[in-house]
C-alpha cells in the first residue's frame, strides 16, 4: 500500500519548514550569514538539529535556500510596486525604489545575501537571486522603452548596471553609515531612484516627478 500524506500532515511539515527558514533569516538579520549555524537554527525554530537535516541536509543547502526565500519575497514586493503603478515609467521607478528600501531596511542581511564571505559554497543561489532581480527591472526598462517613454538600449546590460549601483552604493562597503532618520533614508532612496532613471534616459524633471510618485512610506523604513 502506498502511503500518502493526509493534508493536515503537508501543512505541519510546511508550517516546520517554514519556522526553519523564518529563525535562519532572524539569525542572519541580527548576526549576519555566520549565525546561520544547524544547532542555533534549531533551537530559534523550536525543533531539534535533526529535523533541520531532515528539511535541509547541509548548512549550504539551509543557507541557500535562506537565500532564494528572502530573494522571493523581495521579487514579489518589486513586481506588486510596479504592477501598481500607472504606467511604465512609474513602475520602473516604483521597482528600482523597492530594491532601495528592501536594502536599506535589512543592510545585514542584504549583504548577507550578495557577498557575506561564508564557510559554504552558496554561489548558485546568490547569482540566481541576482538574475532574477535583474530580470524583473530588465523587463520594466523594455516596457518603457517600447512605450516610448525611454530611448532603445541594451535593457539587460542597463538593468544589470543598475542593480550592481544600488547594492554598491547602499550595501558594499562604501555605503553611508548611520541612516538613523527615516527622513535621511527616504532621502537615500529617493536618490538613488533619481540616479537610476536619469541613467536610462529618463529627463531630469520627468525623472523628479516620477520619484515623487514613488515615495517611500516613512514607516517601511523604520528601524532600518
Amino acid at each position: 500500500m502506498v502511503y500518502r500524506r493526509t493534508h493536515q500532515v503537508v501543512k505541519r511539515l510546511a508550517a516546520r519548514r517554514s519556522a526553519i527558514l523564518s529563525a535562519a533569516r532572524d539569525a542572519a538579520i541580527e548576526a549576519g550569514m555566520a549565525a546561520v549555524q544547524i544547532a542555533p537554527v534549531a533551537v530559534r525554530a523550536n525543533v531539534a538539529a535533526g529535523t533541520v537535516y531532515r528539511y535541509f541536509p547541509s548548512k549550504a543547502d539551509l543557507i541557500s535556500e535562506l537565500i532564494n526565500d528572502v530573494s522571493r519575497d523581495e521579487l514579489a514586493a518589486i513586481r506588486r510596486a510596479a504592477d501598481a503603478a500607472p504606467g511604465p515609467s512609474s513602475a520602473l521607478a516604483a521597482a528600482i525604489s523597492t530594491v532601495a528600501v528592501h536594502v536599506l531596511s535589512q543592510k545585514r542581511l542584504a549583504w548577507g545575501i550578495l557577498a557575506e564571505p561564508v564557510d559554504v559554497d552558496v554561489s548558485a543561489s546568490r547569482l540566481a537571486s541576482r538574475r532574477e532581480i535583474a530580470a524583473e527591472i530588465a523587463s520594466r526598462i523594455d516596457a518603457a522603452v517600447r512605450a516610448g517613454h525611454l530611448p532603445a538600449q541594451d535593457t539587460q546590460l542597463a538593468a544589470t548596471a543598475l542593480l550592481g549601483a544600488l547594492h554598491e552604493a547602499l550595501v558594499g562597503p562604501l555605503a553611508p553609515d548611520n541612516l538613523a532618520d527615516p527622513a535621511k533614508l527616504r532621502d537615500v532612496v529617493q536618490g538613488v531612484t533619481l540616479l537610476s532613471l536619469r541613467a536610462v534616459g529618463v529627463m531630469d524633471a520627468r525623472a523628479r516627478g516620477l520619484v515623487v510618485q514613488a515615495t517611500v512610506p516613512v514607516k517601511t523604513l523604520v528601524g532600518a
